[in-house]
């Protein structure tokens, strides 16, 4: 089982290098993403001045293609816990504040004991983390 963040979905429609690791993941695993990942991405293209209807295709297609884990109490409470494990790291590595999306996505992939595909550096180095981004 693997879940992917914002990141991997914008690096998948992106067609980026990046992106062709996450198609590969797509066909082989069960992939699992946080429904807050899909606000995150409205958000994002909308302010980008992508057409909403494209953006909502894009939403769609993200449905089709893994199961969208909803927000409950559970993950409410590991989330905060993974929000402030992440703000640990970001302050003792100089990293800007990670976001509550960012400890929701976490604690999704602990939660489940999955992996997580991001290039989000706030995630480098965790065990769950199957990172995509810029090397080092």
């Amino acid at each position: 089982m693997i879940v992917f963040d914002s990141y991997a979905w914008i690096e998948y429609f992106l067609g980026s290098n990046s992106g062709k690791i996450v198609k590969n993941y797509i066909n082989i695993e069960e992939v699992v993403t946080p429904s807050i990942v899909l606000a995150e991405i409205a958000r994002k293209y909308l302010r980008e001045g992508m057409e909403e209807k494209e953006v909502v295709k894009r939403l769609n297609f993200i449905a089709a293609n893994s199961a969208v884990a909803e927000i409950d109490v559970e993950l409410s409470i590991a989330a905060a816990k993974a929000y402030l494990e992440l703000m640990e790291k970001a302050k003792a590595e100089k990293l800007k504040k990670p976001s509550l999306t960012d400890g929701i996505v976490l604690a999704t992939g602990k939660l489940l004991r999955a992996k997580i595909v991001t290039g989000d550096e706030h995630f480098k180095r965790f065990n769950e983390v199957i990172y995509i981004g810029q090397a080092i």
